[in-house]
């Protein structure tokens, strides 16, 4: 039985609860607002899904790390602090598998992102990237929106400029377009709902039974 523990039971740790619920051999222990509370002989023996904000997982990653097993860190915003937060992990020798956004339906939009910059690189386009997303968020751009941008800067060779748009509860829209003097290439990812995000969570959580270090969720579904 794989034991999970939710920080931050908010709208997306409510979302993680349920998606939980549709495999039998996974228990949600706890869903906590104060994770470094945790009784550490229960929190060894589970993964940590964390959905807060960026303050919040700054302060308390260091005890994540410490207290659990495994960590699946879907909240942004920290970027400035990654090496930081992966050397955390490393050094207390647990699992972390983190992403910008863990929906598959995302992820496969970097990978078509990366192989269209590829086929485009050298030939006269100039990208943009634009993200909307629902009031609530906290961080602008998004970080998958930055995602993004690093991998069009890795693959085309320029940097795109990110506009971030925060417009009623949008759950988020990503659209990257890549423009030349004769054509217009656009590719977006438009979510429903935040479910994508507590899904591909929740299948980020039953990874770590076989991966070990640090991961970024991408890396290990698109190989």
């Amino acid at each position: 039985m794989l034991k999970v523990i939710i920080s931050g039971y908010g709208r997306m740790g409510h979302m993680v609860e349920q998606q939980l619920a549709h495999y039998p051999d996974m228990e949600l222990v706890a869903a906590s607002e104060d994770i470094v509370a945790t009784d550490p002989s229960v929190a060894r023996d589970c993964v940590c899904i964390d959905f807060t904000t960026p303050d919040a997982f700054r302060a308390n990653y260091r005890a994540i790390a410490r207290l659990f097993k495994a960590a699946v860190v879907g909240t942004t915003g920290w970027n400035d602090i990654a090496e930081d937060v992966f050397a955390a992990f490393r050094a207390e020798g647990k699992t972390l598998i983190w992403a910008s956004n863990f929906s598959i339906g995302v992820n496969a939009l970097f990978a078509a992102v990366s192989r269209v910059c590829d086929v485009l690189k050298d030939k006269g386009y100039t990208p943009a990237i634009s993200e909307t997303h629902h009031i609530h968020k906290l961080d602008a751009p998004s970080g998958t929106a930055k995602s993004l941008g690093t991998l069009v800067e890795r693959h085309l060779g320029a940097k795109p400029e990110i506009t971030a748009y925060r417009e009623g509860e949008v759950p988020g829209i990503h659209t990257v377009t890549l423009e030349s003097a004769v054509d217009r290439l656009t590719l977006t990812h438009e979510a429903f709902s935040r479910e994508g995000l507590a899904a591909g969570a929740v299948i980020a959580a039953r990874m770590t039974r076989d991966v070990s270090g640090v991961h970024e969720f991408s890396e290990l579904i698109l190989g």
